[in-house]
């Protein structure tokens, strides 16, 4: 593996892709993610970071590099909401530098309040993909509010490239890791499946309903949807 673009620029850019290209080389491509995550807290003024795939209404967590971004990737799926959601849906980078006031509260308010409550204060999500093909997206927390300058925007998205590319260098029918987490999410959509034959609803109304009862009770939209497909967990139309 090596970076997807000429690093090119100033010496600090060219640090950056070289400390990237030492990271996965002779690196499997199923391991690339999580080793970009840990490297990205490295160069990158971030606390922790993370990963997700774009999936069909709930983002799929890919990797984590801590139990932040794991937890705020979980409440993001949870929530169907949040600056990584916002990424993946427009394809673009989003960066909320600030979840404590202002905009970006406003923003994404449930997840800003849960952001906080765990010590992040600024995320930085950059779509995995070009173009109009976004695979997921790379999700950086931060505990100060703030921005990223652009030499480290350029770093963020040397990393998004690597990332992006170890993905599509997969091969065919993914790897036992990224089968798995197909599996989880296709879990949510069967679960999905039942409770709109519970309670006579359509698929959006199934989904928000699941999401809600997870996060009512502080649970991951996965945990949930095992319970439904286990019948641990019924919805009731009087419920």
């Amino acid at each position: 593996m090596r970076p997807s673009e000429d690093p090119g620029g100033p010496p600090e850019a060219r640090g950056a892709a070289e400390a990237i290209a030492a990271e996965v080389r002779g690196v499997a491509p199923g391991e690339v993610p999580g080793r970009l995550c840990r490297l990205a807290v490295r160069l990158l003024p971030v606390a922790d970071a993370g990963a997700s795939l774009r999936g069909d209404g709930v983002p799929v967590p890919l990797c984590a590099g801590g139990d932040r971004a794991s937890y705020l990737a979980e409440i993001q799926a949870t929530l169907g909401d949040g600056p990584c959601v916002s990424a993946a849906e427009a394809g673009a980078v989003v960066l909320a530098r600030d979840l404590t006031a202002g905009a970006d509260a406003g923003r994404w308010p449930v997840f800003a309040q849960q952001a906080t409550a765990v010590g992040v204060r600024a995320v930085y999500a950059l779509p995995l993909g070009s173009g109009a093909v976004c695979l997921g997206t790379l999700d950086l927390y931060r505990d100060t509010p703030g921005g990223l300058t652009g030499p480290q925007l350029r770093t963020a998205r040397l990393v998004a490239g690597v990332m992006t590319r170890a993905l599509m260098e997969l091969p065919h029918g993914g790897d036992a890791w990224l089968d798995e987490l197909a599996g989880g999410h296709d879990e949510v959509y069967r679960a999905v499946g039942m409770i709109m034959a519970q309670l006579g609803v359509g698929a959006d109304e199934a989904l928000a309903r699941l999401r809600a009862d997870a996060f009512a009770h502080g649970r991951s939209a996965y945990a949930v949807a095992r319970d439904v497909l286990a019948h641990r967990r019924r919805f009731d139309p009087d419920r």
